[in-house]
């Protein structure tokens, strides 16, 4: 396993009980097209998994409906029985119908199903981590919430987090019951408007919530990272710094994240092992304060 030296804040962080490295993968472009159906290249995808293990990831991000299902067979295809040091963090609360459009499926006798379903399909008896995936479909989150500690209590959840939340959200969820990781969209475009309706995520500021999370301790997953590939796009500051460096856009805007908050994890996903080992190499990317303050700046 190579080094994870990184060039801005610490190299792990905690969830809990658990202590992995600053930098993750998303499972989530492993799929194909739209997230639909099996990839093109199923042996591509699954040497991604393990290319991602020899280099130092230790958390992977992954749901039973990216597919659905296709995501965590190839996991477990590729990487059971599961090193050690790997968590997996699942997500619930959304489906797949059949057209391939993205559905809630959130009421608590749906979110036991989909438990279960990762639990079928990673071959695990109990779920590292489970982000709560919040949409507004008339189902309290009090209710979901609940749902989620009983299946805890009943030992097929290690820890809790959350998804797709406001501040005040998270405030409520930790008066209830210990909350580890947040997963909302977050990118150097500060969030792009379409990508938050696409995934129901609340448009607000997206620094509140970090920003909380930091002061409370609790990891940050931003997804969508690198704005689906289009962090560069009308983005002068990010381009002229990448030239500087000799660096792609997207490993200065890891760069960034890491940058921007001790407790940012960034979850960069595709189904190439040449694209993720220069996602992987941003890490050590040292930006200069000034470089940092002209890309969240625009």
């Amino acid at each position: 396993m190579s080094s994870t030296a990184f060039g801005h804040g610490p190299d792990r962080i905690r969830l809990g009980d658990l202590d992995v490295c600053r930098m993750g993968f998303g499972a989530m472009r492993l799929p194909g097209p739209d997230v639909w159906g099996p990839p093109a290249d199923a042996d591509e995808a699954r040497r991604v998994l393990r290319r991602a293990v020899d280099l130092g990831v230790e958390l992977i991000d992954t749901s039973w409906y990216y597919g659905p299902f296709v995501a965590n067979e190839l996991i477990a295809e590729a990487l059971y029985p599961y090193p050690s040091q790997l968590v997996l963090a699942c997500k619930l609360g959304g489906k797949r119908l059949p057209d391939a459009s993205w559905a809630p499926f959130n009421r608590p006798e749906e979110l036991r199903i989909g438990c279960e379903h990762d639990l079928r399909t990673l071959r695990l008896e109990r779920l590292d981590v489970v982000h709560l995936r919040w949409m507004n479909t008339g189902v309290p989150f009090a209710e979901q919430l609940d749902a989620l500690i009983a299946l805890q209590a009943e030992g097929k959840i290690r820890h809790i987090a959350l998804s797709t939340v406001s501040a005040p959200m998270v405030e409520a969820a930790l008066a209830r019951t210990p909350i580890v990781a947040v997963q909302n969209l977050y990118n150097v475009t500060g969030g792009d408007g379409k990508l938050a309706r696409m995934t129901h995520a609340l448009v607000e500021s997206p620094d509140a919530v970090l920003d909380l999370c930091e002061a409370r301790g609790i990891a940050y997953l931003p997804f969508f990272p690198l704005a689906v590939g289009q962090v560069g796009a009308e983005r002068p500051a990010l381009l002229e710094i990448a030239a500087r460096h000799g660096r792609t856009v997207f490993q200065v805007a890891i760069a960034w994240l890491l940058a921007r908050s001790k407790v940012m994890l960034p979850i960069p996903g595709t189904g190439r092992v040449a694209h993720l080992e220069d996602n992987w190499a941003a890490r050590t990317l040292q930006l200069t304060p000034d470089e940092i303050a002209a890309i969240g700046a625009g």
